[in-house]
């Protein structure tokens, strides 16, 4: 668990924040998927939390999308928008969600990320279906 943070979280129970909410809170989500051989590959996402689970909204055919459906192993932890991790990372686990999903995830970007996310969804109106939603779960 990471302390907590004070001030007006309120998601804090007995005075600990828990992993989720220190990612729901990250500008950028360090997203590390695993190779068939172990080796780690790292990429800077958008991340929004619905529920339980941050949601990414992500290229379909990307490697981290392969990697995903082959293994839903993965690690997370909040970073810069060049990937420089700024807090430690913990285990996760990841899937892929149905394309249904993807209104709700395109909405809760743009009140997360405000004209960027606006601008994410408008794109995805024009070009179309490319993008794939993956659910990461922290246990």
């Amino acid at each position: 668990m990471v302390p907590s943070r004070g001030g007006p979280a309120g998601r804090s129970v007995g005075g600990v924040t828990t992993p989720i909410d220190v990612l729901e809170d990250a500008k950028y989500v360090l997203l590390t998927t695993f190779r068939k051989d172990g080796t780690p590959v790292s990429t800077p996402v958008w991340a929004v939390r619905i529920g339980d689970e941050l949601r990414v909204w992500t290229i379909r055919d990307s490697g981290k999308v392969k990697r995903i459906r082959r293994s839903g192993r993965a690690e997370i932890a909040p970073c810069t928008v060049r990937g420089k991790a700024c807090g430690r990372a913990v285990d996760a686990t990841t899937r892929m969600l149905p394309d249904s999903e993807a209104p709700a995830v395109l909405n809760a970007l743009v009140a997360k990320y405000g004209l960027l996310g606006w601008w994410t969804r408008m794109m995805f109106r024009f070009v179309g279906d490319t993008r794939a939603v993956v659910g990461i779960t922290v246990p």
